[in-house]
């Protein structure tokens, strides 16, 4: 029987045999948490690993690490919540070639609360959710200069399944999860909001098998395999307040960055390649927070640029970005609420010229230049004002949908030479976000 119908099991017997759920958290009503992991999970890439061992080369190495951003709120016994993980296996060398692949993931979480003793819970969830998938066997060319680059991309090879390089739209799949998650609040002197400290294990699946081929090899398992992961976070109890002045929820954005990749493109155009044209598109995820007038969060989202370069290559330019912030709401009347945030977090930029036609496994082993890329990163700020309505969703305001807009500037902190280009004019500019967001 394999690991994830013991884990089935185990969860239902442990349902239905537990003395404690039917009060669970009585006594807590609501309770929304904001939080991190870190963590490690297993996968045996066995096609792949069966490629190398016909060269006579070791296997890569089994399982990868998985960093989390998670936001769930409790409606009495009921867990509801979204997390996304950015999932990196460790790196193989291969002659002059680097073998490294990432992975990532955007889930929704249902769970139910089995027990409540004092400070310590004890949830089980199921998830579903899509991904994207990187897999890439390349040699170092960010020492390159942007002439050397455009005249020989041809660096090895780039598989990508469910491109979010070409924007957060493309995620795709169906990938599912079941686990528990332990948890412990340690209470601050003088704050509302609560320290939570958790530990998350269980099993992450894609349930189609060879649902994640890429040219000719199953990577399935980059998405799958169990898991142990531990975080820690900020957790709002309801009854820590006499009425509602504090909540945290979590609201999807889309901007409109009002920027272009001029430095780029000039060089694009100079050696034979189409230009990006168009503002970039951007999808994202904002987690808001507020205690009386104090406001504090984060949001992560993409900006990415993409189209064909010339004859059997395409390209894109992407970003993502990441954010911690930190304001003051300083008016609300009714459902209408104004405040200002200042944001300080990280950007990456990479630019992938990928090869439209490749070889399949394993002829692409032995003919591995087709595809290069360039990347850089550093530090971004950014202050943001915004406008809010929140409209009840029941008679007892105890769930609100939240309608945003925020604008504001990103001022990159450094250069962002990529290759030897400085590309900070495209990381810096106003924006525009509109925001759609779940409250409690």
């Amino acid at each position: 029987m394999k690991p994830i119908y013991h884990l089935i099991v185990f969860c239902l017997v442990l349902g239905m045999f537990n003395p404690n759920s039917t009060v669970a958290q009585s006594d807590l009503g609501q309770r929304s948490t904001l939080y991190f992991t870190y963590g490690r999970s297993g996968a045996v890439l066995r096609e792949f690993n069966e490629l190398l061992a016909d060269r006579n080369r070791g296997p890569l190495t089994n399982g990868y690490s998985n960093f989390g951003l998670g936001y769930q709120n409790r409606f009495n016994d009921f867990i509801v919540g979204v997390e996304i993980f950015q999932n990196s296996g460790r790196s193989y060398d291969y002659d002059q070639y680097r073998i490294d692949y990432r992975t990532s993931r955007l889930l929704l979480n249902i769970g139910y609360s089995f027990t409540e003793e004092g400070r310590f819970q004890l949830i089980h969830y199921m998830s579903v959710g899509a991904g994207f998938i990187n897999f890439e066997m390349m040699k170092d060319a960010n020492n390159q200069s942007m002439v050397d680059f455009l005249q020989n991309p041809a660096q090895g090879y780039i598989l990508r399944k469910r491109n979010i390089h070409k924007g957060s739209q493309f995620y795709g799949g169906f990938l599912t999860e079941i686990g528990f998650q332990m948890g412990y609040d340690i209470y601050v002197p003088g704050m509302e909001e609560s320290i939570a400290l958790m530990a998350k294990f269980g099993y992450s699946f894609s349930p189609f098998e060879r649902a994640w081929d890429i040219n000719g090899v199953s990577f399935d398992n980059l998405q799958s395999g169990a898991f142990l992961r531990v975080g820690a976070g900020i957790s709002l109890p309801d009854h820590n307040f006499f009425y509602k002045d504090a909540t945290i929820g979590v609201h999807l954005t889309y901007s409109l960055h009002y920027t272009r990749p001029e430095q780029l493109n000039s060089f694009l155009e100079s050696y034979g390649y189409a230009p990006f044209i168009g503002r970039p598109n951007n999808w994202g995820l904002k987690v808001l927070g507020n205690s009386k007038q104090m406001l504090y969060g984060l949001d992560i989202f993409n900006v990415a640029h993409r189209g064909n370069a010339r004859f059997n290559y395409e390209h894109t330019l992407n970003s993502i970005r990441f954010y911690g912030n930190y304001g003051l709401k300083f008016f609300q009347r009714k459902n209408l609420e104004l405040g200002a945030l200042g944001g300080l977090g990280y950007g990456n930029l990479r630019y992938s010229l990928l090869a439209i036609n490749k070889l399949n496994f394993p002829e692409l082993m032995d003919d591995p230049d087709f595809d290069g890329y360039l990347r850089t990163g550093g530090l971004m700020f950014k202050p943001e004002a915004f406008i809010g309505y929140a409209m009840p969703l029941s008679k007892k305001n105890n769930l609100s949908l939240v309608y945003s807009v925020h604008a504001g500037y990103e001022f990159p902190i450094g250069n962002y030479t990529l290759a030897d280009l400085n590309m900070s004019k495209f990381m810096a500019g106003p924006y525009l976000q509109f925001g759609l967001g779940i409250r409690p």
